[in-house]
């Protein structure tokens, strides 16, 4: 089977700044209609998807086959649907595009838009923002990772406030960030068994920034999950300095087409040191 692009970190800083455009539309799209009108229905997994969510995925997959022709898109819908390439090795594109569609339809402001470049099994590059925010955050892995306010509409070219974000040291007492709508028992036991000082209660991918940005310490999600849900997340993390490792210890490995792109469960780390003292985690 002929392989297809490789992305490096380099090539995938290359293309940054057009990838935020493009996710930046698609969060514009997103914002489109009122969450109060706009049409749902309910998958044969039992979640929600929206005409947003259609129409943000729509702009994301026709802007990426112009930008890197070849390269493989993994698109939570086209999954959904099993609209899937023959191979996406060494490299591929996976994308949710509209992350937090509970948080959506109940009007608040979590909601995400998420693109991750994959190369070799890992996330090298990652974009999420938080359209009802007006925030975007991006990271290639063994580069910078960066938060921006985006003008609605318009991409990085017309963005302000940027700035340089950084995972912080672990302090004694945790800050931690979980799940709003997929809080299972195995993490409430987890997180029993931890020093912690505070918590974010929140959906979609955010709960990534939080840690990249030094405002949290662990995210632990003990639940399956799929990749596009937190490819991004885990490259803008280890791009400010965090990690993001299975319950059971070691790297998460991404594109696993035959697993249907499952991941049982993770945890996310700001600060490296603290996995080896983590206590046991049960999946």
């Amino acid at each position: 089977m002929t392989r297809g692009l490789e992305i490096t970190p380099q090539l995938a800083e290359q293309h940054l700044d057009a990838l935020t455009d493009i996710v930046a539309r698609a969060a514009a799209v997103t914002l489109a209609t009122s969450f109060s009108s706009v049409a749902h229905r309910i998958k044969t997994d039992l979640t929600p998807v929206t005409a947003a969510d259609e129409a943000s995925e729509a702009l994301i997959v026709a802007g990426l086959a112009q930008l890197l022709p070849g390269v493989p898109v993994i698109a939570e819908e086209e999954a959904a649907a099993r609209r899937l390439p023959s191979s996406i090795e060494p490299s591929f594109v996976i994308v949710d595009p509209l992350d937090g569609t509970r948080e959506f339809l109940a009007g608040r402001d979590e909601f995400t838009v998420n693109v991750a470049i994959v190369t070799n099994g890992v996330p090298i590059a990652g974009l999420i923002a938080a359209p009802a925010r007006g925030l975007l955050w991006r990271g290639i892995v063994g580069g910078n990772a960066e938060r921006m306010h985006l003008r609605i509409g318009s991409g990085q070219a017309k963005a302000y406030g940027r700035m340089p974000i950084h995972t912080r040291p672990a302090p004694g007492r945790l800050t931690v960030a979980t799940s709003r709508s997929h809080l299972d028992e195995n993490t409430e036991d987890f997180l029993a068994r931890l020093p912690l000082a505070k918590r974010y209660l929140c959906g979609s991918s955010v709960k990534f920034c939080y840690l990249a940005q030094g405002e949290a310490d662990i995210y632990p999600r003990l639940s399956p999950t799929r990749e596009w849900d937190v490819a991004a997340g885990c490259a803008i993390l280890a791009a400010a300095g965090g990690t993001v490792i299975r319950p059971q210890g070691g790297p998460l490995a991404f594109g696993r087409l035959a697993e249907k792109f499952l991941v049982p469960g993770f945890i996310a780390v700001g600060d490296p040191s603290i996995t080896a003292s983590l206590p046991s985690a049960n999946v």
